[in-house]
């Protein structure tokens, strides 16, 4: 199993739509994929129709047991998408209760990493959304997974939200005693105005070494395939954001590791 997660501490660059349709890819190619909803606001969970005000069974579920997992509550929590291949654990707005609740606990930054343990051999790759504050649940997040993808808004506020961010992982990595592999994917990118130009050149100069070539860019198919439902991929394949998320799919995959079986006590 192989766990990516996407992360930013400012909302709206990306996020959701780099999971969906990266997700979404990956399904079509016949891989068993996994979407996680981490965020309270549950946009993930929305994207496929279920409502995260009312829904049962969420990830916040995970976090009731004190760090122990129930053997059947990954399944309960699943919901079957549309889509072949392609499954869900959704948001509740009760997500958003959780670091208040119990961040003094012991154990909570590595509830999702137990849960996705139990579904180690039922998936092949998975998909976290994340929420766009540092907390117990980003934490959990970059706990559980390989690779982080940071995707990047091309305009001069996004920017310094990945400043932000940027400190943020290198907090986390010395806390968990770990390097952890990321990558910088700039999204939104309209070649026609002189920000996202100038905003893509000061991102590829600052992090050279850790940027995706290509950009997302911004294409009105990408709000389509939300309101439908289903990932950008599926409602029209021959997009211009379809495509570039295959070229980053195609990077990732060309640039992918071994992943270990996780040993958590």
């Amino acid at each position: 199993m192989r766990v990516w997660a996407t992360a930013n501490q400012k909302g709206g660059v990306g996020k959701t739509t780099t999971v969906v349709g990266l997700g979404g890819l990956l399904a079509e190619a016949g891989h068993r994929v996994l979407l996680v909803d981490l965020d309270p606001h549950g946009s993930l969970t929305s994207y496929f129709g279920a409502n995260p005000d009312e829904i049962e069974f969420s990830t916040y579920n995970f976090f009731q047991h004190n760090g122990d997992i129930p053997a059947d509550l990954p399944n309960q929590i699943r919901l079957k998408t549309k889509n072949r291949g392609l499954d869900l654990w959704p948001a509740s707005t009760l997500l958003a209760t959780v670091e208040r609740r119990m961040s003094t606990k012991s154990g909570m930054g590595l509830v999702v990493s137990k849960a996705l343990i139990q579904q180690w051999d039922d998936y092949d790759y998975v998909l976290i959304d994340t929420p766009p504050i540092l907390g117990i649940l980003m934490v959990n997040a970059l706990a559980a997974c390989q690779r982080i993808l940071l995707p990047v808004q091309t305009e001069h506020l996004a920017i310094k939200g990945l400043e932000r961010m940027m400190r943020t992982l290198s907090m986390v990595m010395r806390s968990q005693g770990r390097d952890l592999d990321y990558i910088v994917v700039p999204t939104m990118f309209d070649r026609r105005t002189h920000s996202s130009m100038q905003s893509l050149r000061i991102l590829r100069n600052t992090h050279e070494d850790c940027i995706w070539s290509s950009a997302i860019p911004i294409d009105t198919k990408l709000r389509d395939a939300s309101k439908a439902g289903v990932p950008p991929s599926v409602y029209d394949r021959n997009s211009r954001a379809v495509k570039a998320y295959g070229s980053l799919l195609k990077y990732l995959l060309q640039h992918d590791i071994e992943p270990v079986h996780p040993q958590i006590s």
